[in-house]
């Protein structure tokens, strides 16, 4: 039992963020000599997002083919992520903005990263126009914007990118499976980097106790706070609202969905219960064609609980670096979330590379300052990872009920435990679905 317990990942980080807490406390100067631990881990982060946002924009892109397939389907399932995405990445906004977890920790940016500081000075320094910042965007050499990590300018790339291939169909088939196999990749160093995740939470915690005091336990567990209720305030009052207009009650579908709830809390990822969600809403009530097309699109295009943490972890190490952000700075942050956030959140750790390349891309907020996370990164990624599944689930029925085909009195069967046995959904191909609701819209 003991070493099943010690196996897990969290346990092994939750233990190393407790000996570097206790280090810094009881010996300062030693715990602030260990910020090296935690800068390997944060170079070994930067060295894969640039090639991770890359494959990850154009599959997300190249693959909204098979969402036109589905004619009206696809489309209002594309509006419902965007929308509900956005939406989360502004509440994490403005929470953070009014709890300020980060304010008051007054940590010069100097002493994390020299290297980083000097960049960001040199960034910062130099006002750039809109013009000058829109022509900067596009990349001179595609070479040189990934050996310099420039995000925005691989997003530039990466979305015209993806819309070419979208645009080839089969015969761009070839260079997508590729991306796909080279994705996978990425995200199985990002695996092995995470395995050294607890030596890298007992550096930074050490460093951080070390050197700023116990004053910077308080704001982390501030930040823990803020996050885990702004997902409970968005999945309760967001998620539940759209599930009382799609007629049932948020309460009785979470008690359906509760295995699948808690074998998320255990792996930390909403990829680990997605072919036994799919079964369940096919028995309860929602068409085979219109499941298989939303939850997968849905990992990727409606990843609620990530981008509530983006933009809290973004602006919290403003706050903690002492950063000045303006409003427009923070809308710019928020609109590059908006390509960033879309395709990571199924796997565990990719938070943490979106939100490198995030802040790479603005060279205001530094990136050294996510080792001040890295303590508690693994703790709130259960929560993102809850949000994400259960903000997929509704969306599905919700976008189940717009497009007219929800069955409601089996909903209210299965939600009810009146349903006497359960029922298969019958067969559909994507064709015959799409043909059936393309009658469907004329009618209406």
């Amino acid at each position: 039992m003991f070493k099943r317990l010690i196996g897990k990942l969290y346990v092994q980080v939750l233990v190393g963020v407790t000996a570097g807490v206790l280090l810094g406390i009881f010996y300062p100067q030693l715990g602030a000599d260990l910020k090296p631990i935690g800068d390997a881990f944060i170079k070994l982060i930067k060295m894969v997002f640039a090639p991770i946002i890359f494959a990850t924009v154009v599959l997300g892109i190249a693959k909204m083919e098979s969402m036109k397939e589905l004619g009206r389907v696809g489309v209002r399932a594309l509006i419902y992520f965007e929308i509900l995405s956005t939406f989360a990445l502004a509440l994490g906004l403005i929470v953070v903005n009014v709890v300020q977890p980060g304010s008051g920790m007054n940590i010069d940016p100097a002493t994390l990263d020299a290297k980083s500081i000097a960049n960001y000075t040199a960034s910062a320094a130099k006002s750039m126009t809109f013009v000058e910042f829109m022509l900067n965007m596009i990349p001179s050499s595609l070479a040189e914007a990934f050996v310099k990590n420039e995000i925005l300018q691989i997003l530039v790339f990466s979305s015209l990118f993806g819309v070419a291939l979208s645009r080839l169909g089969q015969r761009g088939k070839p260079v997508v499976d590729f991306l796909e196999s080279f994705s996978h990749g990425m995200f199985d160093i990002v695996g092995m980097v995470m395995r050294v995740a607890p030596l890298a939470a007992f550096g930074a915690m050490a460093f951080t106790v070390g050197k700023y005091g116990l004053g910077s336990i308080a704001s982390l567990g501030k930040l823990m706070a803020s996050m885990y209720l702004t997902c409970f305030l968005f999945v309760a009052v967001v998620l539940g609202g759209i599930s009382r207009m799609c007629g049932f009650s948020l309460w009785k579908f979470l008690k359906y969905i509760r295995e699948e709830l808690f074998t998320v809390l255990g792996t930390s990822s909403s990829e680990s219960v997605v072919p036994q969600l799919m079964k369940k809403l096919e028995n309860v009530g929602v068409p085979k064609p219109v499941v298989g097309l939303v939850v997968p699109s849905g990992l990727t295009f409606n990843p609620d609980g990530q981008c509530i943490y983006y933009t809290m972890a973004a602006i919290f190490i403003a706050q903690a670096t002492d950063t000045p952000l303006s409003m427009i700075d923070q809308l710019v942050i928020l609109g590059v979330l908006m390509l960033t956030s879309k395709g990571s959140a199924g796997v565990t750790g990719s938070g943490f590379i979106t939100l490198a390349a995030t802040l790479a891309s603005m060279g205001k907020i530094p990136v050294a300052g996510m080792v001040l996370l890295l303590g508690v990164d693994r703790f709130m990624s259960e929560a993102r990872a809850i949000t994400n599944t259960i903000g997929n689930a509704v969306g599905t029925m919700a976008i189940a009920k717009w497009v007219g085909d929800l069955d409601d009195k089996r909903v209210k069967e299965v939600l009810n435990g009146k349903a006497e046995e359960r029922r298969e959904t019958p067969e559909a191909s994507l064709p015959e679905f799409a043909e059936r609701t393309a009658v469907q819209a004329k009618a209406a």
